[in-house]
């Protein structure tokens, strides 16, 4: 008798969570059916219709269009998040384990980077980019988002370095290691879980990051996400083709979120509780 509240209360919940589900994965079923229509089958009236044939041309179209940008994405997003998490892991080193006098004024200084808006500094960071020659350049955008980056990335590690034990640190001093030394030997292997939820997040940015991508690069040096957008045309808009391109351009942190959640998610809980 006891068991019938919680059966009729657990099945409620597990409706309005399929309910949310499905209208939140509403927008990718349009996407996924209307990519794969051919283009006189697209139109409003036919938007929720299944297609009478599955066609694929406009993924290959899509992909022909995007090809060059996308490995633009790529060369951009990886080399960004390394340094970014690199650097922020050694901020997060010395700014945890290092404490000397003025670090936390350091650190507060670091945290307000995350809170200055793109559009207030984007006239003079272009021109510091022309003045350098990194304008138009995948290497002018990598410098942006490692800069951008360096204060969440400084923030994460901090609080995963938090609850690695000082005893540790000071064993390590004992036996004579350096600042480098500790880093490399013991701070380094104990960071996977950070790195990756650090990797996961910048990665994500950078990927789908517009703004300073629109503005710092032009014509062949843009990301797939500044081609995507060129993708829609002037006159008439190829919606099959419009949804098979951003489908594509979704792919890779799609991939990153699936294979990697897991630990997305334990790498956030390590940082949460100190103790």
């Amino acid at each position: 008798m006891t068991t019938t509240p919680f059966s009729i209360g657990k099945l409620f919940k597990y409706t309005i969570l399929i309910v949310l589900a499905l209208f939140f994965l509403m927008p990718i079923y349009v996407m996924l059916i209307t990519s794969l229509k051919p283009f006189d089958e697209v139109s409003l009236a036919t938007m929720w219709d299944l297609p009478s044939t599955l066609d694929f041309s406009s993924y290959v179209e899509a992909f022909e269009k995007l090809g060059p940008n996308f490995a633009n994405s790529f060369y951009l997003a990886i080399p960004a998040t390394i340094l970014s998490a690199l650097l922020g892991a050694m901020n997060g080193y010395v700014l945890s384990k290092w404490r000397f006098k003025g670090s936390e004024t350091i650190f507060t200084l670091i945290l307000f980077g995350m809170f200055i808006p793109y559009q207030s500094i984007l006239i003079p960071m272009i021109q510091f980019l022309r003045e350098v020659g990194l304008y138009n350049s995948i290497w002018g955008l990598i410098l942006v988002h490692v800069v951008y980056g360096i204060p969440v990335t400084t923030l994460m590690f901090r609080n995963f370095y938090a609850n690695i034990p000082d005893e540790m640190i000071e064993s390590a001093r004992i036996d004579g290691a350096g600042f480098i030394g500790i880093f490399r030997h013991i701070i380094l292997p104990l960071s996977i879980t950070g790195f990756v939820v650090v990797a996961i997040w910048q990665f994500t940015n950078i990927w789908n990051e517009f703004l300073f991508a629109v503005t710092i690069t032009q014509s062949d040096q843009q990301p797939v996400m500044v081609a995507l957008q060129n993708l829609s045309g002037s006159q008439i808009v190829q919606w099959n083709v419009q949804m098979a391109g951003a489908l594509i351009a979704a792919l890779p942190t799609l991939l990153v979120y699936i294979i990697l959640g897991k630990y997305f998610v334990r790498g956030l809980l390590a940082g949460s509780v100190k103790g």
